[in-house]
Protein backbone atom coordinates (compact mmCIF):
# COMPACT_ATOMS: atom_id res chain seq x y z
CA UNK A 1 0.00 0.00 0.00
CA UNK A 2 1.25 3.54 -0.66
CA UNK A 3 2.45 5.43 2.39
CA UNK A 4 1.26 9.03 2.87
CA UNK A 5 3.82 11.27 1.22
CA UNK A 6 4.40 15.02 0.86
CA UNK A 7 5.01 16.40 -2.64
CA UNK A 8 6.68 19.78 -3.17
CA UNK A 9 7.21 22.16 -6.11
CA UNK A 10 8.33 25.78 -6.28
CA UNK A 11 5.00 27.25 -5.19
CA UNK A 12 2.89 24.32 -4.00
CA UNK A 13 3.12 21.70 -1.27
CA UNK A 14 0.82 18.67 -1.28
CA UNK A 15 0.48 17.25 2.24
CA UNK A 16 -2.00 15.09 4.12
CA UNK A 17 -5.05 16.98 5.43
CA UNK A 18 -5.08 17.13 9.23
CA UNK A 19 -7.38 18.11 12.08
CA UNK A 20 -6.14 21.71 11.96
CA UNK A 21 -7.54 21.95 8.40
CA UNK A 22 -11.14 21.05 9.28
CA UNK A 23 -12.50 24.58 9.65
CA UNK A 24 -10.76 25.78 6.49
CA UNK A 25 -12.08 22.82 4.47
CA UNK A 26 -15.61 23.49 5.72
CA UNK A 27 -15.27 27.17 4.82
CA UNK A 28 -14.02 26.56 1.28
CA UNK A 29 -16.44 23.74 0.50
CA UNK A 30 -19.37 26.05 1.17
CA UNK A 31 -18.41 27.88 -2.06
CA UNK A 32 -21.29 27.53 -4.57
CA UNK A 33 -18.94 26.64 -7.44
CA UNK A 34 -17.53 23.67 -5.52
CA UNK A 35 -21.05 22.46 -4.78
CA UNK A 36 -21.98 22.95 -8.45
CA UNK A 37 -19.11 21.01 -9.98
CA UNK A 38 -18.10 18.36 -7.43
CA UNK A 39 -19.74 15.60 -5.42
CA UNK A 40 -19.02 17.09 -1.97
CA UNK A 41 -22.08 17.22 0.30
CA UNK A 42 -24.24 20.29 -0.14
CA UNK A 43 -24.80 22.12 2.11
CA UNK A 44 -21.31 21.36 3.46
CA UNK A 45 -20.96 21.36 7.24
CA UNK A 46 -18.07 21.14 9.67
CA UNK A 47 -18.95 17.51 10.46
CA UNK A 48 -18.49 16.69 6.76
CA UNK A 49 -14.96 18.10 6.91
CA UNK A 50 -14.25 16.27 10.17
CA UNK A 51 -15.38 12.96 8.66
CA UNK A 52 -13.31 13.61 5.55
CA UNK A 53 -10.12 14.33 7.52
CA UNK A 54 -10.69 11.71 10.21
CA UNK A 55 -12.00 8.81 8.14
CA UNK A 56 -11.97 9.26 4.33
CA UNK A 57 -8.36 10.41 4.05
CA UNK A 58 -6.68 7.83 6.34
CA UNK A 59 -8.90 4.98 5.12
CA UNK A 60 -8.10 5.88 1.52
CA UNK A 61 -4.35 5.72 2.06
CA UNK A 62 -4.62 2.54 4.15
CA UNK A 63 -6.64 0.77 1.45
CA UNK A 64 -4.38 1.88 -1.39
CA UNK A 65 -7.46 3.00 -3.35
CA UNK A 66 -7.42 6.77 -2.63
CA UNK A 67 -4.53 9.19 -2.10
CA UNK A 68 -5.64 12.64 -0.87
CA UNK A 69 -3.55 15.77 -0.38
CA UNK A 70 -4.22 19.30 0.81
CA UNK A 71 -2.85 21.86 -1.64
CA UNK A 72 -0.91 24.44 0.34
CA UNK A 73 0.53 27.67 -1.04
CA UNK A 74 1.49 30.95 0.61
CA UNK A 75 1.05 29.22 3.96
CA UNK A 76 -2.65 28.57 3.33
CA UNK A 77 -4.74 25.51 2.47
CA UNK A 78 -5.77 26.47 -1.07
CA UNK A 79 -7.56 23.31 -2.14
CA UNK A 80 -7.61 19.55 -2.30
CA UNK A 81 -6.39 17.02 -4.86
CA UNK A 82 -6.71 13.26 -4.99
CA UNK A 83 -5.93 10.17 -7.01
CA UNK A 84 -8.90 7.90 -6.50
CA UNK A 85 -10.42 4.65 -7.73
CA UNK A 86 -6.91 3.17 -7.89
CA UNK A 87 -7.05 -0.33 -9.36
CA UNK A 88 -5.41 -2.34 -12.12
CA UNK A 89 -2.72 0.38 -12.44
CA UNK A 90 -5.23 3.12 -13.21
CA UNK A 91 -6.40 6.06 -11.11
CA UNK A 92 -8.67 9.10 -11.38
CA UNK A 93 -7.58 12.67 -10.66
CA UNK A 94 -9.95 14.90 -8.73
CA UNK A 95 -9.55 18.40 -7.28
CA UNK A 96 -11.09 21.63 -5.99
CA UNK A 97 -9.62 25.04 -5.28
CA UNK A 98 -10.58 27.99 -3.07
CA UNK A 99 -11.92 30.98 -5.03
CA UNK A 100 -9.07 33.31 -4.11
CA UNK A 101 -6.47 30.98 -5.66
CA UNK A 102 -8.19 30.37 -8.99
CA UNK A 103 -6.69 31.70 -12.19
CA UNK A 104 -3.12 31.66 -10.83
CA UNK A 105 -1.82 28.31 -12.08
CA UNK A 106 -1.94 26.75 -8.62
CA UNK A 107 -4.13 23.82 -9.68
CA UNK A 108 -2.07 23.06 -12.77
CA UNK A 109 1.08 22.91 -10.63
CA UNK A 110 -0.61 20.69 -8.04
CA UNK A 111 -1.96 18.40 -10.76
CA UNK A 112 1.49 17.99 -12.30
CA UNK A 113 2.87 16.96 -8.90
CA UNK A 114 0.12 14.39 -8.36
CA UNK A 115 0.41 13.00 -11.90
CA UNK A 116 4.18 12.57 -11.64
CA UNK A 117 3.75 10.77 -8.33
CA UNK A 118 1.08 8.51 -9.86
CA UNK A 119 3.36 7.45 -12.71
CA UNK A 120 6.58 7.14 -10.69
CA UNK A 121 7.71 3.52 -10.10
CA UNK A 122 7.22 1.94 -6.69
CA UNK A 123 8.20 2.38 -3.92
CA UNK A 124 8.44 6.15 -4.62
CA UNK A 125 5.18 6.32 -6.57
CA UNK A 126 2.08 4.39 -7.60
CA UNK A 127 3.43 2.95 -10.88
CA UNK A 128 0.13 3.66 -12.64
CA UNK A 129 -0.17 3.19 -16.39
CA UNK A 130 -3.21 5.42 -16.95
CA UNK A 131 -4.79 8.42 -15.29
CA UNK A 132 -8.42 9.38 -15.90
CA UNK A 133 -9.97 12.86 -15.66
CA UNK A 134 -13.76 13.28 -15.51
CA UNK A 135 -15.86 16.41 -15.07
CA UNK A 136 -19.47 17.43 -15.43
CA UNK A 137 -20.14 18.89 -18.87
CA UNK A 138 -19.62 22.64 -18.64
CA UNK A 139 -16.81 22.63 -16.06
CA UNK A 140 -14.45 24.47 -18.38
CA UNK A 141 -12.02 25.46 -15.62
CA UNK A 142 -11.37 21.83 -14.66
CA UNK A 143 -11.04 20.96 -18.34
CA UNK A 144 -8.51 23.76 -18.83
CA UNK A 145 -6.34 22.30 -16.07
CA UNK A 146 -6.53 18.76 -17.47
CA UNK A 147 -5.73 19.97 -20.99
CA UNK A 148 -2.82 22.12 -19.80
CA UNK A 149 -1.24 19.17 -17.98
CA UNK A 150 -1.46 16.93 -21.06
CA UNK A 151 -4.64 14.86 -20.67
CA UNK A 152 -6.00 13.55 -24.01
CA UNK A 153 -9.65 14.25 -24.80
CA UNK A 154 -11.86 11.16 -25.01
CA UNK A 155 -15.30 12.73 -25.36
CA UNK A 156 -18.70 13.10 -23.74
CA UNK A 157 -20.41 10.28 -21.84
CA UNK A 158 -24.20 10.88 -21.63
CA UNK A 159 -25.33 10.20 -18.08
CA UNK A 160 -21.81 9.15 -17.14
CA UNK A 161 -21.68 11.07 -13.85
CA UNK A 162 -23.72 10.84 -10.69
CA UNK A 163 -24.09 13.85 -8.41
CA UNK A 164 -26.40 13.76 -5.37
CA UNK A 165 -28.82 11.26 -6.90
CA UNK A 166 -28.85 12.70 -10.44
CA UNK A 167 -27.29 11.28 -13.58
CA UNK A 168 -25.46 13.97 -15.56
CA UNK A 169 -23.41 14.09 -18.76
CA UNK A 170 -19.66 14.16 -18.27
CA UNK A 171 -16.45 14.95 -20.11
CA UNK A 172 -13.60 12.44 -20.04
CA UNK A 173 -9.90 12.52 -20.82
CA UNK A 174 -6.90 10.37 -19.93
CA UNK A 175 -3.13 10.52 -19.59
CA UNK A 176 -0.44 7.86 -19.84
CA UNK A 177 3.17 8.00 -18.62
CA UNK A 178 4.52 8.40 -22.15
CA UNK A 179 2.23 11.32 -23.07
CA UNK A 180 3.87 14.78 -23.21
CA UNK A 181 2.94 17.04 -20.30
CA UNK A 182 1.78 19.81 -22.59
CA UNK A 183 -1.60 20.81 -24.07
CA UNK A 184 -2.89 18.13 -26.44
CA UNK A 185 -4.92 18.69 -29.58
CA UNK A 186 -8.43 17.32 -30.00
CA UNK A 187 -10.07 19.18 -27.12
CA UNK A 188 -13.20 21.23 -27.81
CA UNK A 189 -12.89 25.01 -27.60
CA UNK A 190 -12.49 25.92 -23.92
CA UNK A 191 -11.35 29.06 -22.14
CA UNK A 192 -7.72 28.68 -21.02
CA UNK A 193 -8.29 29.61 -17.40
CA UNK A 194 -8.79 28.19 -13.93
CA UNK A 195 -11.79 30.15 -12.72
CA UNK A 196 -13.62 27.34 -10.92
CA UNK A 197 -12.74 24.03 -9.27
Amino acid sequence: MPQPVELVSDRVTLSIPCEADIDRIAEVCSDPAIARWTTVPSPYRRENAAGFVGTVVPDGWASGRLCVWAIRTEGVLAGMISIGDIRERQGEIGFWLAPEFRGRGVMSEATRLAVEYAFRPRPDGLALKRMVWRALVGNTASAAVARRVGFRWEGVVPGGAQQRGRRLDEWRASLRPEDPREPASGWPELPDREAAP
